[in-house]
């Protein structure tokens, strides 16, 4: 029965990925004005989860952790700068390798939110289901931020929508291994949690917050601001919260 409560609850919170089909029939020229504003809101859950969330649970779990976030930061600098970037030409893409290390980071902070699901209901279910309800609760303003980060990468709002959910089915993975190999799963995670903190910080510090310059007047300044602040916020209730 236990099996099938990390199931069912690790199916869900993949589903909410789909979140981003509220955009689906918003027209292109107005999606694309509300964009920015999603990836400004997306970049502050990035911070917020990885300062808040991550980085403090990646040291609490293990000695080495800083060295596992740093280590993670190099490693999604050297997948964009010699992987993704290979197709570019003069410095100029029409599509931002920033899609793929949000795939990356998000499929791995899904598997390790399927790890953490898993546990808690081999533990008790009532835990099990209380971190569920926090897990979803955490993923549903992230996903809309993914989202709009994917389609401001370069995906088409479809592709968007299939891609983000491809990588939230990640936790549904994490569920099923951690319940049968518990203490090797259990022994990775706070690397896991280390490397996804590092790729968060990247993603938020590099790709996307130098995309906020492009705004020039002082009152979309503030208004990106407002939304930097707000998707901190976010993340700051739901940690208070949990």
């Amino acid at each position: 029965m236990t099996f099938l409560y990390i199931i069912a609850s690790t199916v869900i919170i993949s589903l909410a990925s789909l979140v981003g089909i509220c955009f689906i029939s918003i027209k292109e020229n107005t999606l694309q004005k509300i964009l920015l504003g999603l990836v400004t809101f997306a970049t502050g859950v990035l911070l917020g989860g990885a300062v808040l969330h991550l980085v403090p649970e990646a040291i609490e779990l293990g000695a080495n952790a800083p060295l596992w976030i740093l280590a993670g930061i190099l490693l999604f600098f050297i997948l964009e700068k010699f992987l993704f970037w290979r197709h570019c030409h003069d410095g100029i893409c029409k599509e931002h390798p920033v899609r793929y290390l949000n795939l990356i980071g998000d499929g791995v902070h899904n598997f390790i939110d399927g790890t953490i699901i898993a546990a808690a209901f081999i533990a008790d279910v009532k835990l099990g289901m209380t971190t569920s309800i926090i897990a979803l609760a955490h993923e549903i303003p992230q996903e809309i931020g993914d989202f709009g980060i994917l389609v401001y990468g370069g995906f088409t709002k479809t592709k968007a929508l299939l891609f983000n959910l491809l990588s939230a089915l990640t936790c549904i993975l994490g569920g099923i291994l951690s319940y049968f190999f518990a203490t090797r799963i259990n022994n990775l995670t706070p690397i896991l949690i280390a490397l996804a903190a590092g790729n968060f910080l990247y993603m938020a510090l590099v790709d996307l917050m130098p995309e906020f310059k492009k705004t020039p007047t002082a009152g979309g300044a503030f208004l990106q601001f407002s939304l930097l602040c707000a998707g901190i916020l976010m993340m700051w209730f739901l940690k208070i919260a949990h």
